[in-house]
């Protein structure tokens, strides 16, 4: 998988792959250093495209599976984040660090 690949040349360490839950699935789990990182990888077949793979409905489904699998990756102290990475071919993927933010 090219967004693992490029998280892994950036110095993370990829935990877990595919965790599915109950209410979604969370494509990647990737450490480094302090901040665990839940990642949502996005592909299209054009750059163009892919303003529009990410929106609040899909970026909740990966939050509540947060919710259930955060304490089997995170450790006290951890910054823990949910990043997207846009991929498409020809293109260096993109990410969105702290995509979701909970509103309160």
């Amino acid at each position: 998988m090219l967004a693992a690949l490029y998280l892994w040349i950036t110095g993370w360490r990829i935990l877990a792959r595919r965790v599915k839950t109950r209410r979604g699935e969370v494509d990647l789990v990737a450490r480094r250093g302090r901040t665990l990182c839940f990642i949502e990888v996005k592909w299209r077949r054009s750059a163009q495209e892919l303003d529009l793979a990410i929106d609040a409905r899909r970026l909740r489904r990966v939050a509540d599976a947060v919710e259930l699998i955060a304490s089997r990756y995170g450790r006290v102290g951890d910054d823990v984040r949910i990043d997207v990475i846009l991929v498409a071919p020809g293109c260096w993927p993109r990410r969105i660090k702290n995509a979701w933010q909970p509103m309160e």
